[in-house]
């Protein structure tokens, strides 16, 4: 049976007089793709916020593989292997597809002011790192890893996010709308490249989406938000018959 590798437990964020998140308890097992659902401004962006250490929340916990990650800063909870992506891609457009994973790698011994000039003492690593750009660009099927990544689709944006995140070492990724703007026969494509790293390198998966009749078919498990609290969760096809859902979500209320 697999274990919760993330926790938030009673997790608090407002903005003024705003509650953005009341008592939010999620739990997201290892090797799972779970989804967050719900209105716009149900707080779903804001929890990611809160995980990922954009934000500080009021009140509550966030633990990850056991460890409190509560309140520290993005590139600590990075360190981690909790990665996430935004909405928008926003990689380095005239640089390669190959560059663009190449620098998402961390610790390059290379990259040292004091060990650039050994190449005995990084070309092994350098090597390393290459390779494995090569594997996630197979794995993600980017062909035009030579060529600037402005020149990429949509789709293809979307998953050089993905590889971007890989290349850093991450466990989980946490991803907002992934199929945000794309046809539906990308959005699938996309979808199931997610599942093909999760069972194949075991990256657990939490994601927003809107995109629900193309995204359920690929989740393991959905939490329904609305007014900042989870209204809902189970399997895609208990939290779409959930009344609560079908009334605060699907009857009409989600823009």
């Amino acid at each position: 049976m697999s274990q919760p590798v993330l926790n938030t437990v009673n997790i608090r964020k407002t903005f003024g007089g705003v509650v953005a998140l009341d008592s939010v308890d999620i739990n997201v097992d290892k090797g799972s793709m779970t989804m967050l659902i719900g209105p716009n401004g149900s707080g779903k962006t804001t929890l990611i916020n809160v995980i990922s250490g954009f934000y500080k929340p009021d009140r509550g916990q966030v633990t990850f593989e056991g460890r409190d990650i509560t309140g520290q800063p993005p590139n600590k909870v990075s360190a981690y292997g909790l990665v996430r992506t935004f909405q928008i891609p926003s990689p380095f457009v005239k640089l390669s597809v190959l560059e663009n994973l190449l620098i998402a790698s961390k610790g390059n011994p290379g990259e040292s002011f004091l060990k650039a000039p050994l190449k005995m003492t990084w070309h092994k690593k350098e090597s390393e790192i290459y390779d494995r750009a090569f594997r996630v660009l197979d794995l993600l099927n980017l062909k035009l890893w030579d060529q600037p990544a402005g020149v990429l689709s949509g789709g293809q944006l979307k998953l050089l996010e993905i590889g971007r995140a890989l290349m850093t070492g991450a466990k989980m990724i946490m991803m907002d709308e992934p199929a945000a703007g794309l046809n539906p026969v990308l959005a699938h494509k996309v979808f199931a490249h997610i599942c093909d790293i999760k069972q194949r390198l075991g990256i657990t998966f939490l994601i927003i989406e809107h995109r629900l009749d193309i995204a359920l078919q690929y989740v393991d498990y959905v939490y329904a938000m609305a007014l900042g609290t989870v209204i809902s969760h189970g399997t895609g096809e208990e939290v779409m018959n959930d009344p609560k859902v079908i009334e605060g979500y699907l009857g009409g209320t989600c823009a």
